[in-house]
């Protein structure tokens, strides 16, 4: 067996060049497009995808009426 540096493994990452990237370009288009809420695994049991959720959410704020306003996002 020929252990060399010259040789990679199957699960070697090769090396990226980033010098030209922008640390935190899409910061904010991220935050404010994005709402991850994760479940309990009972919840996840009862709503297996993201329609089941809002519609849920949907009936639920048809009968208490609208949530109060956040005007910071908490993080």
């Amino acid at each position: 067996m020929n252990n060399t540096t010259d040789q990679t493994e199957d699960d070697d990452i090769p090396e990226m060049d980033l010098t030209g990237g922008v640390r935190g370009k899409y910061y904010e288009r991220y935050m404010r497009s994005t709402n991850v809420v994760l479940l309990e695994p009972d919840m996840a049991l009862a709503f297996r995808d993201s329609a089941a959720v809002n519609q849920a959410l949907r009936e639920y704020l048809s009968e208490h009426g609208a949530p109060p306003d956040v005007t910071k996002r908490s993080g």
